[in-house]
């Protein structure tokens, strides 16, 4: 039998900036694999296969559980030390796809850089921005000083990052060789031992585990739902259920100057949104009813739909990357 979760709509807020409208990042990157004119080999995320897999054999010990606060307009908001410099305020965006930094970071830090193939980077809209410099991170600590993640992290610089935002931490690159899980209610982020996770159903009537499903060459958390369609577990965007206007037919629209936000992704497009009727959906066995739903305009194609804040808020999500298992467990069971 499956759980029925019933989430409230809220308004929808007057969104700024890339965190809050579209996620810190929501990037579709492709690369410049030779000098020569016109020869460039796409990606929708990572700039490479191998970058995962050196994280993916790093030892040291766990990092402890890190608080970070929610703020409406800006995201998840983390505490951030680089090289024991900082703290820095970083973004925590499961739909980002990448690590990013800025320019005065990677100064302020003097952290070493190198030059790397020319990543396109964009979000939901077409615009995109290019960068070629990728800062090398020796030591990253969270929450506090001290509690650090795996070393040898990296992270891709850019310069146009508003001036109160330092950068952007994806925890699937930046956790390995751990999972992770993402307490929303209680406003935490903490690494897992994978082999210690629980089976698919193991949540049994509040809650589910369900396959992340990987498409291919993107390693961002996608989950299907019941009706087929995959959603993008996104907890740098304040949207609900957010669907492309070309995909709007889901969905019942309700029209209204009051319900409508604007704002510019991580590359500068312009987005726009209006809030329409909540919509139901199911996740394996579980059933979230009265889902805030927007209606995304401006947004390219190809963006995903996407499951924001305003969807996930009620749970405690865990990321296995190994098995390719992400757990949903309602709020009532993760109080403090």
């Amino acid at each position: 039998m499956k759980a029925m979760l019933f989430i409230a709509s809220g308004a929808l807020a007057v969104m700024v900036w890339a965190a809050s409208i579209v996620g810190a990042a929501h990037f579709t990157a492709h690369l410049n694999a030779s000098p020569v004119a016109g020869n460039v080999r796409h990606t929708s995320v990572c700039r490479s296969n191998d970058k995962l897999m050196r994280l993916g054999h790093q030892t040291g010990a766990q990092p402890f559980p890190a608080r970070f606060r929610v703020e409406k307009d800006r995201g998840l908001l983390l505490q951030v030390w680089i090289n024991e410099t900082g703290p820095y305020v970083f973004v925590l965006d499961t739909g980002a796809g990448m690590n990013v930094i800025s320019q005065r970071v990677v100064t302020g830090s003097r952290l070493p850089t190198k030059v790397v193939p020319a990543t396109y980077v964009g979000g939901l809209s077409s615009a995109q921005i290019a960068s070629n410099r990728e800062a090398i991170i020796n030591e990253i600590s969270i929450g506090e000083r001290g509690n650090t993640l795996p070393t040898n992290q990296t992270a891709l610089i850019v310069s146009n990052l508003p001036p109160d935002i330092d950068g952007i931490l994806d925890p699937t690159q930046a956790y390995p060789p751990y999972g992770y899980s993402i307490d929303m209610p209680n406003e935490r982020i903490e690494a897992l031992d994978v082999t210690g996770l629980g089976s698919p159903n193991k949540a049994g009537a509040e809650g589910a585990v369900v396959a992340w499903v990987h498409q291919s060459g993107d390693t961002r958390p996608f989950v299907r739902l019941g009706d087929g369609r995959l959603a993008l577990v996104d907890t740098g965007s304040s949207f609900g259920l957010a669907v492309n206007q070309r995909n709007a037919v889901i969905v019942r629209n309700n029209r209204g100057d009051a319900n409508t936000g604007a704002g510019r992704d991580i590359a500068g497009g312009l987005i726009r949104s209006r809030r329409v009727s909540p919509s139901t959906i199911s996740i394996g066995e579980l059933v979230l009813r009265r889902i805030p739903t927007d209606i995304l305009f401006g947004v390219h194609e190809d963006a995903p739909l996407i499951l924001g804040r305003d969807a996930l808020y009620p749970f405690k999500i865990s990321f296995d990357p190994r098995r390719r298992l992400i757990e949903f467990v309602t709020s009532s069971q993760n109080s403090e």
